[in-house]
Formats: C-alpha cells, sequence, structure tokens
C-alpha cells in the first residue's frame, strides 16, 4: 500500500533557523540531524499522517560529489529560490516495488540504504527508492520509502523524544498540489506509476492524501509542487 510519508522544501536556512521560524509561527518543528555522506541537514514537522521536511545544504562540496538523485535537484532548484521540492511516498517491500516500477518501464536507482543521526546521537534507517531523472524544469517524479521500523514503533519512539507532540497529532497533510504543463497527461503517469486512478478532476488518490495537477500559470516557471494543505482536525 502506497501512502504519503513526507514533502520536502528546499531552504538555505539551517535547521535552527527553520525550528525558531517556525515556532514563532506557533508550530512544532524539530531538528532532525544531517545526511553525512550526502551533505546535507534537515528540519522536520509531523503530523498525524505524513511530516514536512525542510532539506538544506550542510557542506557544499560534500553535497556536490554526492551523487545523490534528491541532493542533486536541492542543488538544481535552490539557485531560483527556496520552495517545495518533491514528495515521498512509503511503500512496503520496497525490493518488490523496484520490480513493479522497472516492468513499468522505468530506470531506477534501485533500492538505497539511508541512514541520518539526530541531534542526540542516535541513527535512524531507512530504505528509499528514486526513479532515474535528470534535473530539469519539467515535474520530478516522487520517490519512495521504507523505514526500517513499523510506523507505530517509529511514531511511539518520535513521542517519546519529544519529536511529536499531541498537537502535531491533530494536523493533517490533505492535499499536495502540483503545477504542470499538463495536468490531464501528469495526473495519468503518476496515477499509472502509484497504482491509483486518476480522477476526472486531475487528482489521485491515496490513503492518506489527495494529489491534485493543476495547470501551471507562468510560461516560465518550474513544474513542481506548489501548495500542500495542512488541515486541523
Amino acid at each position: 500500500m502506497l501512502k504519503l510519508d513526507h514533502v520536502v522544501y528546499f531552504t538555505e536556512k539551517t535547521p535552527v533557523e527553520v525550528v525558531e521560524e517556525q515556532r514563532s509561527l506557533g508550530w512544532h518543528a524539530v531538528i532532525g540531524g544531517k545526511h553525512v555522506n550526502w551533505g546535507t541537514q534537515n528540519a522536520l514537522m509531523y503530523m498525524r499522517n505524513a511530516y514536512i521536511e525542510w532539506l538544506s545544504v550542510e557542506h557544499a562540496e560534500i553535497a556536490k560529489n554526492s551523487n545523490h538523485q534528491l541532493v542533486e535537484l536541492l542543488l538544481g532548484d535552490l539557485p531560483k529560490g527556496e520552495a517545495w521540492g518533491t514528495a515521498c511516498f512509503a511503500v512496503q517491500g520496497i525490493d518488490r516495488f523496484n520490480d513493479k516500477v522497472i516492468e513499468k518501464g522505468y530506470r531506477t536507482s534501485g533500492v538505497l540504504d539511508a541512514k541520518r543521526k539526530t541531534v542526540a546521537g542516535n541513527i535512524r534507517k531507512w530504505k528509499m527508492l528514486f526513479i532515474e531523472q535528470a534535473p530539469s524544469d519539467r515535474l520530478p517524479l516522487p520517490f519512495f520509502i521504507e523505514w526500517e521500523k513499523e510506523d507505530v514503533a517509529r511514531f511511539e519512539e518520535l513521542r517519546i523524544d519529544g519529536t511529536i507532540l499531541p498537537d502535531n497529532e491533530k494536523l493533517e497533510v490533505t492535499e499536495c498540489l502540483f503545477s504542470v504543463d499538463d495536468p490531464v497527461k501528469v495526473a495519468t503517469e503518476w496515477g499509472a506509476l502509484l497504482s491509483a486512478e486518476a480522477s476526472k478532476e486531475n487528482s489521485v488518490k491515496l490513503p492518506n492524501v489527495i494529489l491534485k495537477f493543476v495547470k501551471k500559470e507562468y510560461r516560465d516557471s518550474r513544474e513542481r509542487l506548489t501548495e500542500v494543505v495542512i488541515e486541523h482536525l
């Protein structure tokens, strides 16, 4: 079963700056940690069904040589300004899912092992999968994740360490809006990739979110995730 795991916002701010900014707005965000091998760092804000990741560069030289698709997208987009970057979906059985994606005609990164060092020094691990594509102004296809631990255990750990407070669990991501040149075409492609039928409204409904594809307003703008709708339960 596919579901939204998180959305990624590309920023030049440090995690400390992001956390301070979000807390001034009344949101509980936390410092995530460092991706040592990628030269990046992040801040996180969890909700009941997904989370926001603010991703930034910590060590530029490591990032440039990371050969990591998400980092390449970050480096390509940041010079044009801070903005939403892409979305990540959680899968069960990522190796089998990789086979299915290849059967659909895509080339993939293969399943990658990943980890992050938290502020407390703990290591969190997961597996990732990317569809091979060069960074461009076209909408990047999503990437996929399978966490080392089941959601129940993982979220309980996040409650214990203060990453998730009760107020976080009163929030929910309900919609992700993507601005594209051809909403019909992109909705159909994403629906097929995610094994979910696209509606007549150019939307793809997943168990925990609705993806909407809308006509891009400006000819010189990029196709990107442009809005994440968060509702208070």
